[in-house]
């Protein structure tokens, strides 16, 4: 067997024990203990779900853009009340995953008494996996809509140029006892996460994917990512929803818009200065809660009871497939490739952290 046989394909961590070392991780360069935890918990639950590309592995990355400046590591975060429904948050330029914790809570705090509430968020940065504010609501029995912006990586439909961001739709409502729907979705036909994986990796990725920088479809990775663009999904549609979030995002909040968001894997003359968009709403308000969630899963039912096409074994609701991997990996354990893994040990070794305990399969 040749050496690099030898070497596992992946490892594997408890949930437990890659939210303990995110959170050590994030101590150790500043953060105060309650923001670590949710940083950590954001992105372990994201690889727990499946979204790899917004896990555990980018902890390196943030974590070089809080020593040098771009993101601040100690907020001191206050909702302003602009009506008693809506309210406005500076992030201060804080981790992302910390400013969408705070407003999806207060855009639940305000639902809680009047049915709807919202915050929208200016001067954040990055907050990984949209699905985790929209659980965040559904966990806590309300509907929910979580709308980001991000750094042009998508040119508006029949452009060639980068001007949009790939920033994603999401949504979620409780049901009774069947899954409930959370829905989070980008609006290119692949995250540019999957496409820098794919670079890492030394991968090719899907035609369709992407444009060079010259306009031609690629399957280089690398080639989309060096003056390359992303692609909309359904040409026109995902171009629309792409400015849909930038309008919500940036425009409506106060932050930046139109190609204005800094890229936060090359802009380090300046913080990102993302902006997002939470409402919270309060199921039972035309109908009664009860009678919502039981209305929930009727349609639930009936999506999983339609007649399937040829070739397919089962109809699943948005986000049912990734709640199913969350339990098999809380029991299983989360797969981490040997590059990540032996990113996040390096970074460790360097703040004083001891190593993220691993196994093989």
């Amino acid at each position: 067997m040749s050496a690099a046989e030898s070497v596992p394909q992946r490892v594997f961590a408890t949930a437990a024990d890659a939210r303990a070392f995110g959170e050590a991780l994030l101590v150790a360069n500043g953060l105060p203990q309650a923001d670590a935890a949710i940083v950590a918990n954001c992105l372990v639950r994201a690889d727990l779900r499946g979204v790899d590309t917004h896990g555990l592995q980018y902890l390196p990355h943030y974590l070089k853009r809080v020593r040098a400046g771009l993101i601040n590591a100690a907020p001191s975060l206050t909702i302003e009340k602009a009506t008693p429904v809506a309210g406005s948050l500076d992030g201060q330029n804080a981790f992302g995953f910390v400013v969408a914790t705070k407003a999806m809570a207060e855009a639940i705090d305000m639902a809680s008494t009047y049915g709807i509430g919202m915050v929208a968020a200016r001067r954040s940065t990055h907050f990984g996996m949209a699905a985790c504010y929209v659980l965040q609501a559904v966990e806590a029995g309300y509907m929910a809509l979580v709308f980001t912006n991000a750094s042009r990586a998508m040119p508006p439909w029949g452009g060639r140029a980068a001007l949009l961001g790939t920033s994603p739709f999401a949504a979620g409502a409780p049901s009774g006892n069947k899954t409930p729907y959370v829905l989070d979705m980008s609006p290119a036909v692949a995250a540019r996460g999957k496409i820098r994986r794919a670079a890492r990796r030394g991968e090719q990725i899907p035609l369709g994917y992407a444009l060079d920088a010259e306009g031609r479809a690629t399957t280089d990775p690398n080639a989309a990512l060096d003056g390359g663009v992303v692609l909309p999904i359904g040409g026109p549609k995902g171009s629309g929803l792409s400015m849909l979030m930038d309008i919500f995002g940036g425009v409506f909040s106060g932050s930046a818009f139109g190609g204005d968001v800094g890229n936060q894997f090359e802009a380090y003359d300046r913080p990102q200065d993302v902006g997002h968009f939470f409402l919270a709403i309060k199921p039972g308000i035309f109908v009664g809660e009860e009678a919502f969630r039981a209305r929930m899963d009727v349609l639930v039912e009936r999506v999983h009871d339609c007649p399937k096409a040829e070739g397919v074994d089962e109809i699943l609701m948005p986000g049912e497939f990734e709640g199913r991997l969350e339990a098999e990996r809380l029991t299983s354990g989360i797969p981490y490739g040997p590059v990540e893994i032996a990113a996040l040990q390096a970074t460790a070794a360097e703040a004083g952290v001891a190593p993220l305990p691993v196994r093989e399969a």
